[in-house]
């Protein structure tokens, strides 16, 4: 499957560009990448770089080992992972595309990722476009008919769908791909 991520659009400020959210023991945790102050309405997401005045790799790195060590698959994945806690990424796109590459080869989706060359306003005929897609802010769609899967804390909270794919991959392993 060929996929087409936009990499000339301009950012979207509170969106899922920079954050995720996992299921902790508290609930649900939003894991935010700060980006660096100088961002104006019209900077292209390719542009945009992360900010490491604090230790953010080290308090997602804690947040997401503290809520997924007890899962099932964490210690198989961890170690692909790592690199992400480790390694500093200069710009976000950057960053989003090494994640996206690894999640894929992780939960063997066969996809062929290409970047725009230049700002694409519409979608072709034939083509979804998924940039705005879900948005942190929106309320997603709660369908009775999502296949549930174990979670670590489900018996404290309940079952919580639409999290990041980290919790899918931990609690369910290679089954992952047929939950997608």
């Amino acid at each position: 499957m060929d996929v087409v991520v936009e990499r000339h659009e301009n950012y979207i400020k509170q969106s899922y560009r920079n954050r995720c959210v996992i299921y902790s023991a508290n609930g649900l945790l939003s894991l935010v990448v700060p980006v660096a102050k100088s961002i104006n309405p019209k900077t292209p997401v390719s542009e945009v770089r992360i900010s490491y005045d604090m230790p953010w790799q080290k308090q997602h790195f804690k947040a997401i080992e503290s809520a997924y060590r007890r899962s099932p698959f964490y210690e198989y994945y961890i170690d692909e992972l790592l690199t992400f806690f480790d390694c500093r990424h200069y710009y976000l796109y950057e960053l989003n595309m090494n994640i996206l590459q690894t999640l894929c080869k992780l939960v063997k989706i066969p996809l062929r990722i290409k970047e725009s060359v230049s700002y694409i306003k519409t979608a072709d005929d034939g083509v979804i476009d998924l940039r705005n897609a879900i948005h942190p802010k929106k309320e997603q769609n709660q369908s009775d008919m999502q296949r549930r899967y174990n979670q670590v804390f489900a018996d404290v909270w309940g079952f919580k769908p639409n999290l990041s794919i980290l919790d899918l991959l931990f609690n369910t392993g290679p089954e992952a791909k047929s939950y997608l």
